[in-house]
């Protein structure tokens, strides 16, 4: 089979491989970090010893899954330079400072304050302690600014020149960097990790109470992630339909594969919950529609028309079969989690929130239902963007390297066999981790208090009595 593909299949399937592997890394890390340092800040406000043993539950598992996304995404800057050395060789002036930016102010940020926040709070004290981990949940929002600031710009470009050789150049740092897009794609997926942190977390709750529903650490993680899921799920919807807004201003084609426009309707668009794409005859097969609905989303006017992919050249049209299902994945994954969230407060409002063994298992089978929702949400960025790799600039059979499909197809097989080993393992070890009861005598953390305790307790306590030095006579 890899024989009939070519070089550019070939090597976008090797990119859409490991960027799938290391974005629910970073997503998972984001939401994971910030959880961390409000359970941290909680400790030290309240001194409840619930927070204590959260805190040290998830900080291994974070430190796991933070060293994966670093490992995973190694590899990506790699292809750049193998696959796609012509793409790094014409944008090089624009994006390599920004991703040099990001190794800069927030990677560099989290490792600093990595080994502290994990080993440091006997050493260094509450105060840096607490510091140190709200730095690194700082570092990975950073390092998500820049990264969706080097991604905005591609599927935006703004504040650019292009030289005699055929380069971008800045020209205005300020409009690169916040191009069009990039506030809506940042709040948007640093929402998202939050989601996807919550239901990981409300998950491995709804596990730990289904086997002992009076464990209070289980409790306490599940009703913080149901809390999460109603406040952010919420907010997502509404960031979601911002961002389609931007998204039918700068990029219409996308909107229209992800709605299955094949056709412009001058009177107002109907909204298809479902269907087929037939590309062959451009049509929706078997439609589910609501008459004029996608108007009133995207225009917020019934009547209002709206283009379709009639009005697109062929060769410029993004593939919509795959657009249209993983945008309609995401969305239905949004609405599962509003759905969850608003069981749980429910089940609150009851009293009942730590009995309801069903929400239990719901819970549990919503907790990777993030994972699949994000990357039905990057599937449905970037293969809407094709053909291009800058949108409208520069085409993705112009950004390939002049390598032979033979060799891309190796690496890609290379990376398969090796990802799935490495990062199946990595997985297995992580799932084993949650697995285990959030108790100090699975974890093995100490129930010694903290540096500041210690402190104080050697000031007030009674000095010893002197001991007799001399021989015993018996």
């Amino acid at each position: 089979m890899l024989d009939s593909l070519t070089a550019e299949t070939l090597a976008r399937m090797q990119f859409a491989f490991t960027v799938s592997f290391h974005i629910i890394f970073p997503a998972f890390s984001i939401g994971l970090a910030s959880y961390l340092a409000v359970l941290n800040g909680l400790w030290l406000v309240t001194r409840d010893q619930t927070y204590l043993v959260l805190f040290t539950y998830w900080k291994k598992i974070f430190a796991v899954a933070f060293g994966m996304g670093v490992v995973s995404g190694i590899v990506m800057s790699y292809q750049f330079g193998t696959n796609w050395s012509v793409f790094s060789d014409k944008t090089g002036p624009i994006l390599g400072p920004l991703m040099a930016y990001e190794v800069l102010s927030a990677f560099f940020l989290e490792a600093g304050f990595l080994g502290v926040m994990l080993f440091g709070r006997e050493r260094v004290g509450d105060g840096l302690h607490m510091f140190a981990t709200a730095m690194v949940a700082f570092g990975t929002l950073m390092s998500a600014t820049w990264i969706l600031s080097v991604n905005s710009w591609m599927q935006t470009p703004a504040g650019y020149g292009i030289n005699e050789i055929g380069q971008f150049v800045p020209e205005d740092w300020w409009k690169i960097v916040f191009n069009p897009s990039f506030p809506y794609r940042l709040v948007h997926m640093v929402l998202a990790a939050y989601l996807t942190t919550a239901l990981v977390v409300g998950g491995v709750g709804g596990l730990h109470l289904l086997r002992d529903g009076a464990d209070a650490a289980a409790r306490r993680m599940f009703s913080m992630a149901m809390w999460m899921l109603i406040v952010v799920a919420p907010l997502q919807i509404v960031a979601g339909d911002f961002h389609g807004l931007n998204t039918l201003e700068h990029q219409p084609a996308k909107v229209m594969a992800m709605e299955g426009h094949y056709e412009s309707h001058p009177e107002g668009a109907p909204l298809i919950l479902f269907g087929i794409p037939n590309p062959d005859e451009k049509r929706i097969e078997y439609a589910v529609q609501i008459p004029k609905a996608s108007s009133l989303i995207l225009r917020h006017d019934l009547n209002a028309p709206l283009a379709g992919l009639d009005t697109i050249a062929d060769v410029d049209e993004p593939p919509v079969t795959i657009v249209f299902f993983s945008f309609r994945i995401m969305v239905a994954l949004g609405f599962a989690m509003l759905g969850l969230g608003a069981w749980a407060f429910w089940r609150r409002l009851c009293g009942t929130l730590y009995h309801d063994r069903w929400l239990h298992r719901a819970s549990i089978a919503m907790g990777p239902m993030g994972f699949v929702a994000v990357l039905a949400g990057w599937i449905t960025t970037e293969v809407g963007r094709q053909p291009f790799t800058v949108y409208g600039l520069l085409r993705t059979s112009d950004s390939l390297a002049p390598v032979a499909a033979p060799a891309v197809a190796a690496s890609l097989l290379a990376f398969v066999l090796v990802y799935f080993f490495i990062f199946g393992a990595g997985t297995f070890y992580l799932l084993r981790m949650m697995n285990m009861p959030p108790a100090s005598k699975h974890l093995g953390l100490r129930d010694a208090p903290t540096r500041t305790a210690r402190a104080r307790k050697a000031r007030t306590a009674p000095m010893p009595s002197p001991v007799n030095k001399e021989p015993s006579n018996v």
